[in-house]
C-alpha cells in the first residue's frame, strides 16, 4: 500500500500551535495549492488542503511560517471522525506532514520571491524522526553555475567552506533547477 503526498503551496493563515496533554507540540495549517489548469473563465483555481505537523517541526512551522508563506509538505493522507458539539459525526481528511520545507527566506512574508532557501526549520533538527536539514531540495547535486576553484557546491577542494558566505549577493536559482 502507498499513501504519499507531496504539496507546494502558500499558507492561508498563520499556523495554529497547540500542545497535547502529554506536552507534544502539534501545529495545523491550511495550504492553498494551485490547480494546473484554468477554468472556463481563464482563472486559476486552488485547492485548500488541511495539514497537521507534530513535535519540533510543529514548533518550527509556528515560529517561521505565517500567512502567505510558501511551503513544501511531504506526508500522508489521514482521515478521522469525531462528534461535534451538536452531536453530529464530522469526518476530516488531512495531510499528516512528515517534513515541511520552508521555500522562502525568513521574513519575506509571502512576497513570491522564494526559492533561495529550501530547508525546513532553518537547520534545526531533533531526534523525533523528522529531518530538518538545509538544502534537502536537491541543491548541491551539481555544479552547473559556478566555476572551478570558486567555492561552488561541486568543488572538491572546498567541501568544508560555507557556500552561503561571501559577497552577500542573493543566490540565483533557475526554476528548472528546483525539484518540484
Amino acid at each position: 500500500m502507498i499513501n504519499r503526498v507531496v504539496l507546494v503551496g502558500r499558507l492561508t493563515k498563520d499556523p495554529e500551535l497547540r500542545y497535547t496533554a502529554n506536552g507534544i507540540a502539534v501545529a495545523s495549517f491550511t495550504l492553498a495549492v494551485n490547480r494546473p489548469f484554468s477554468n472556463q473563465q481563464g482563472n486559476r483555481e486552488a485547492d485548500f488542503i488541511n495539514c497537521v505537523v507534530w513535535r519540533k517541526q510543529a514548533e518550527n512551522v509556528a515560529n517561521f511560517l505565517k500567512k502567505g508563506s510558501q511551503a513544501g509538505v511531504d506526508g500522508r493522507i489521514q482521515t478521522r471522525s469525531f462528534d461535534n458539539n451538536e452531536g453530529r459525526r464530522v469526518f476530516m481528511t488531512e495531510v499528516v506532514a512528515e517534513s515541511v520545507q520552508f521555500l522562502e527566506p525568513r521574513g519575506s512574508g509571502g512576497s513570491g520571491g522564494g526559492g533561495q532557501y529550501a530547508g525546513g526549520g532553518y537547520g534545526e533538527s531533533d531526534n523525533s524522526g523528522y529531518q530538518n536539514t538545509p538544502n534537502q531540495g536537491g541543491f548541491g547535486q551539481g555544479n552547473q553555475g559556478s566555476q572551478p576553484n570558486q567555492g561552488g557546491y561541486g568543488d572538491q577542494g572546498s567541501q568544508n567552506d560555507d557556500p552561503f558566505a561571501g559577497d552577500g549577493k542573493p543566490i540565483d536559482i533557475n526554476d528548472d533547477d528546483l525539484p518540484f
